[in-house]
Parts: structure tokens; sequence; C-alpha cells
């Protein structure tokens, strides 16, 4: 049984900084991509952040490039979405996801991901 169990979420004055972490459990032995993606209300789920964690390729979406950082510990088991100059438009709930996939490939759709977190809501204003 999957398990992903985001935190760090909040709100926040333009500008500012906030670091949300997801914790992966319960995955059978292989290579995983993690990511993150968003969503406001009345609007599609999107990409913003995605990493192969045995591989290392690393993926962002348009809007986040120069000011969102993704990363993931030792263990290859939490992800970190480090986000800095936040603007009002990064408001929305955030939510991980993860995926087995081979080392040298990177999803970005929401398609591709069998297991989401609850979400985290993160506030810009």
């Amino acid at each position: 049984h999957v398990q992903l169990v985001e935190s760090g979420g909040g709100s926040v004055q333009a500008g500012g900084s906030l670091r949300l972490s997801c914790v992966a459990s319960g995955f059978t032995a292989g290579n995983k991509c993690m990511g993150w993606f968003r969503q406001s209300p009345a609007k599609e789920r999107t990409g913003v952040a995605v990493l192969n964690t045995g591989g290392g390729a690393i993926w962002y979406g348009d809007s986040v490039k120069g000011r969102f950082t993704i990363s993931q510990d030792n263990s290859q088991n939490t992800v970190y979405l480090q986000m800095n100059s936040l603007k009002p438009e990064d408001t929305a709930t955030y939510y991980c996801a993860a995926t087995l996939c081979d080392s040298k490939y990177l999803p970005t759709r929401e398609a591709s991901f069998s297991d989401w977190g609850q979400g985290t809501q993160v506030t810009v204003s």
C-alpha cells in the first residue's frame, strides 16, 4: 500500500518562500519518479516539477523555472519542493505524485503517475 504524505504548505506574502516535503512509503523495490502538481479552483491540475530519483533527471513547468527547486534526500523516498519568489498566481493545492519508472524516463503528465498525496494548500497574498 503506497502512501505519499505531504507537508509544508501555508500562507506567505508575495516574494516569500516555502518548502514542501513529500515522504513516500510502501513502494516495491525499483526506481521512482516523484513530482509535484498543483491545482487552483476551477483549473486543471498542472505539473510543477518532476524528479527521477535514480537517474536524476529533472523537469520544471515554465511558470516556475528559476524560482522553484525540486530535490530528494539520500533515501530517495522523500522529495522536496523549495519555492522562492512566490507570486499570488502560485496559490493552489499542491499534490505530490509518484510512480515506478525507468531510470531514463521522466514523466510530466498527470496520467503517468500512479500514486498521489492528499494535497497541501499554498496561499500567496
